[in-house]
């Protein structure tokens, strides 16, 4: 089974939020859509759960039009928290579980899984205003997932989640994918992408502007990523023709070039010089390609 997003547009009167975007996705398949603070990203994900109807295109799940009428296959968590602070958290899960159309022994079984996966099982009769912004978090997950979606859309999952709780999470995301989850997932963070998703989508102004393999980006882009750390001075290097971007660090410089034949050519000048602890070459990282494609915006 799989996702198709199949030229698909918004608009809301002269305003264009997303301009025919298409992608698909796999079952087994986490998949990055990505871009600065309104690049269109939620509006897509607000039609992919029916609450937008697109101005133009289909959104199709197993050849067939996704709509409202579909919602038991997805769950979606959004950027911004969407619990009812003064709930318990077991009377929240209910209640979100029964509108998704489980019954209520199974809510239960499903609640008490998640809550002592996530380290946190005497949360279930706290209200969730009494918990911490990271473990409104946890719930917030758990109620996207109750259900066992088909297609699970993920938001800044791991905002306000210390570094411990990022890594609970991305696991049970993971498994999810293992299970046969089809993941949208959405983040600022570059390195969670990168760590988590094989394709990827970048807007910007509400356009696709990458699109592909993570692997192909990377290798399309071009540019490498050289890091010199060395015992003499480095500063010479700024001049290189092919040299595109030049930063100092405290071991030595970190280079962006065009190209392995520019690597080469470093590689030759600083042979000789002295005493060169590193020289290391690497594909650009996507927040390097994410940088040049949507410029200063990001945030």
């Amino acid at each position: 089974m799989t996702l198709h997003i199949e030229h698909v547009s918004k608009r809301f009167g002269n305003f264009t939020a997303v301009d025919d975007v298409s992608f698909q996705i796999p079952e087994q398949q986490i998949f990055g859509l990505l871009g600065a603070n309104g690049a269109g990203k939620t509006t897509t994900f607000r039609m992919m759960i029916g609450l937008l109807t697109p101005t133009g295109g289909q959104i199709k799940w197993n050849n067939a039009p996704l709509s409202q009428n579909d919602s038991e296959l997805i769950g979606y968590l959004p950027e911004e928290r969407g619990l009812y602070p003064s709930l318990k958290v077991s009377d929240q899960l209910l209640y979100l579980g029964r509108l998704k159309g489980m019954k209520k022994p199974e809510i239960i079984s499903e609640m008490k899984k998640w809550l002592e996966r996530f380290n946190v099982p005497e949360y279930e009769n706290k209200k969730v205003e009494e918990l911490s912004k990271g473990n409104q978090q946890k719930i917030q997950f758990i109620a996207a997932v109750l259900h066992k979606p088909k297609i699970l859309i993920l938001d800044e999952p791991f905002s306000g989640l210390d570094p411990v709780n990022v890594e609970m999470l991305k696991d049970a995301v993971i498994e999810l994918k293992k299970q046969g989850t089809t993941i949208v997932f959405s983040s600022h963070r570059m390195e969670h992408v990168e760590e988590l998703c094989e394709n990827l989508c970048i807007l910007h102004k509400g356009r696709p502007v990458v699109h592909g393999s993570l692997k192909e980006v990377k290798r399309s882009f071009g540019r490498k990523n050289v890091t010199v750390h060395a015992s003499f001075d480095l500063s010479f290097l700024n001049d290189v023709p092919g040299v595109v971007k030049y930063k100092e660090t405290m071991e030595g410089v970190t280079l962006q070039v065009e190209s392995e034949e520019t690597s080469q050519k470093i590689f030759e000048m600083i042979t000789g010089k002295g005493f060169v602890r590193k020289f290391e070459l690497e594909e650009p990282s996507l927040n390097d390609i994410f940088i040049e494609k949507v410029g200063a915006s990001y945030v």
